[in-house]
């Protein structure tokens, strides 16, 4: 079902997927109560609290909310809902510094303006800096989960440690749906990329390309036939074979010498702690 500035479908009983104009959060519904996994930009919170109330609950009645990794399309939200509403927000332990602004490894400015000639990145850097991504907002309260604490919650989510995108990005496994809600460590498309399906974020946006490529074996091994991406559209399709799909990109885009993303030539090193300027993007 689409809506004013996003797209909300329920692809599992109680699992609401919500697709926004540059990134996804995900609502596991018990009762009148929820898990909210990610939550967008600080400029998709009007979209957010919409989507919330679009299947009949109160954003008041937020159980949790989860954060798979702490770039700012995905925390957008966190501090909105710890202060008016209480709600805990919760992280890795690896993460924990980012959620609290302490540190941030994301993408840096310059790696952006390097490729921003091109029509799709200047586009989607546009939409970003309009959504709010040139400004972090920290959630000082923001605490670390534990299992026990996780089981507890709608939908019982289950953390799959899946490093490198970020250093402690996670997944959530959602055992009766039989989902998994990956973030950025497999996703289905993104502003810049020019195809739709399994795919990986363009290299410029890992922190760690060997984790990247680490995580995407642990995911494989998981009992999921449906994928609740970061970025791009939900994909009901057993997790090993995105994950062999994806392999199977990279290998072609390999053998042609070519980016795994078409026409988006990586840039040699590694994203690694941004300075203290503008730090944004996904």
């Amino acid at each position: 079902m689409k809506r004013a500035g996003y797209a909300l479908t329920e692809p599992a009983v109680g699992i609401f997927f919500v697709e926004g104009p540059a990134s996804n959060w995900i609502i596991a519904r018990r009762g009148q109560e929820f898990t909210l996994i990610d939550g967008g930009y600080r400029g998709d919170l009007p979209r957010v609290l919409a989507s919330i109330r679009a299947v009949g609950l109160d954003p008041g009645g937020a159980v949790a909310l989860l954060i798979t990794h702490a770039h700012v399309d995905h925390t957008g939200a966190g501090a909105h809902f710890a202060r008016r509403y209480g709600t805990p927000v919760f992280s890795s332990a690896a993460e924990h510094l980012q959620m609290t602004g302490a540190v941030k490894f994301q993408v840096s400015p310059l790696q952006i303006l390097a490729r921003a000639w091109r029509p799709r990145v200047l586009r989607w850097t546009v939409r970003a800096l309009q959504s709010g991504g040139s400004k972090a907002v920290p959630v000082p309260s923001a605490e670390v989960w534990d299992d026990a604490l996780l089981a507890s919650l709608p939908g019982g989510p289950v953390a799959v440690p899946t490093p490198g995108h970020t250093p402690g990005h996670t997944a959530f496994y959602l055992p009766a749906a039989r989902a998994v809600a990956t973030g950025d460590a497999l996703v289905t498309g993104h502003g810049i990329s020019t195809r739709n399906g399994p795919q990986l974020l363009h290299p410029m946006f890992h922190h760690h390309r060997a984790g990247v490529q680490g995580s995407l074996a642990v995911l494989a091994k998981l009992d999921a036939g449906l994928l609740l991406p970061g970025h791009g559209p939900a994909l009901r399709m057993p997790v090993r074979d995105a994950v062999e799909a994806v392999r199977r990109t990279s290998v072609t885009g390999s053998r042609a010498g070519r980016s795994t993303r078409p026409g988006l030539a990586p840039v040699p090193g590694r994203t690694g702690l941004a300075g203290n300027g503008v730090r944004f993007f996904t």
